[in-house]
């Protein structure tokens, strides 16, 4: 996976008005979870606040990032938990973090990348896309940037589904019955069929 490195400053005022001056001050306020628990045994939050200059580009991207964030001159590994995305403007409003480390399993959505060029498009038909991400679940350190799948053995009229692919070292958490990717029939590739079958 990709590394990103970004500074974070802590917050100490985590009210609805301290994140409101942030955003207009160009912050994100930020929570990150880890290892750490509170007397109620649910995660405690470390909060803080980002640059969004400094994240723009591991937000806006096809990428899964891991973060290397220094608050305090520490420096923590995590991936993105959750955005939250103002309805109508898109801006980001808060970003959530999960910390990891090399022994910690991380579910994360990795980018489908086909490769080859199917049958089923050489007889005419178009390939479609259906999912752009797989989850797979591993330690970080074993996840890949994107899944390569060979589609060259892809027929008209047939899809791949999820439960068919296997990838060394990742435990796939998507549904097994989630197509991937299909080839679908076009007017081309019909006229052709039926063209063989008159001859």
């Amino acid at each position: 996976m990709k590394e990103f490195n970004v500074n974070g400053q802590l917050r100490t005022d985590v009210g609805k008005k301290a994140s409101k001056l942030m955003r207009k001050e160009g912050l994100v306020p930020c929570n990150m979870y880890g290892e750490k628990k509170g007397e109620n045994g649910l995660p405690e939050a470390l909060a803080f606040s980002v640059a969004m200059a400094d994240i723009r580009k591991a937000i806006y991207s096809p990428h899964v990032y891991v973060l290397n964030i220094t608050i305090d001159g520490k420096t923590h590994k995590a991936i993105i938990k959750e955005l939250q995305f103002h309805p109508t403007t898109d801006a980001l409003l808060h970003a959530d973090f999960y910390e990891i480390n090399e022994k910690k399993d991380i579910t994360v959505g990795i980018p489908v990348k086909l490769n080859g060029l199917a049958q089923g498009v050489r007889d005419g038909g178009k390939l479609n896309l259906s999912i752009r991400q797989i989850k797979v679940t591993a330690p970080y350190t074993a996840i890949p940037e994107v899944l390569n799948i060979d589609v060259t053995d892809l027929q008209l009229g047939k899809a791949i589904k999820v439960g068919s692919l296997n990838f060394d070292g990742l435990k796939i958490a998507t549904s097994p019955e989630v197509i991937v990717c299909s080839v679908k029939a076009t007017r081309a590739s019909r006229s052709a069929a039926a063209a063989a079958a008159t001859e």
